[in-house]
């Protein structure tokens, strides 16, 4: 018999399935299908929904069961700035907190971009920008905004690949995170926060152009 997961492990399995795609939005989320595919018991796949819901992926309503939450255009806009304040937060704290041993980490991922933006892999580009902004969460250290910022990000995952694909906005965005980057190596609080909110207002506004772009292709 397979072994029954526990609720942490059932939460990260739904968590990914959301994210990744696997449930689209408004997509209803049966409790008897989920423990089925999941390999777990009813219960902790109604502790796994509870959990979604409070980190804004999953809405659940009396009488209607669970779906996955639609998150609308304005919506991913008002997320992508929340984080700008979250992130600014800690970037400045990295830049206090940085050693050596993290300024080599962070100037190789910014290496590793350069490389992507060069061939023109922005898959690869995509992939490096995200371990980077967690290096810098890691080398901050404050785990209550880490926690806020992977509930923000779970939500705008789909959203997030899109605006890299405008034309010249990843030799931008790797210009932002150069400033970024350096800001952190040399120890500059302020520059760093502020080098990290030209950098998330930019994003904000990549993904609003991309948003009015699909819908005029739509008209």
């Amino acid at each position: 018999m397979a072994k029954r997961r526990d609720s942490k492990d059932v939460t990260t399995r739904l968590r990914e399935a959301i994210t990744s795609g696997r449930f689209q939005p408004n997509e209803r989320l049966i409790e008897m299908e989920l423990a089925a595919l999941l390999a777990a018991n009813r219960t902790n796949v109604r502790t796994a929904l509870a959990q979604l819901e409070q980190e804004g992926l999953v809405v659940r309503e009396a009488n209607r069961g669970a779906r996955v939450r639609l998150v609308s255009h304005e919506d991913a806009i008002e997320i992508t700035q929340a984080r700008g304040a979250l992130e600014a937060l800690i970037a400045g704290l990295a830049a206090a907190r940085a050693k050596r041993a993290d300024q080599v980490r962070l100037h190789d991922l910014v290496n590793e971009m350069r490389a992507a933006v060069e061939t023109g892999d922005l898959i690869a580009y995509s992939k490096t920008n995200g371990l980077l902004h967690a290096e810098i969460e890691r080398i901050a250290g404050h785990r209550t905004a880490g926690k806020l910022l992977a509930n923000l990000n779970s939500q705008v995952v789909r959203f997030q690949y899109r605006s890299i694909l405008l034309p010249g906005r990843s030799r931008r965005s790797l210009a932002e995170h150069e400033a970024i980057v350096a800001a952190i190596c040399a120890g500059d609080v302020e520059a760093a926060e502020r080098s990290m909110g030209v950098h998330l207002r930019a994003a904000a506004e990549a993904l609003r152009e991309v948003i009015e772009a699909s819908k005029t292709a739509l008209v």
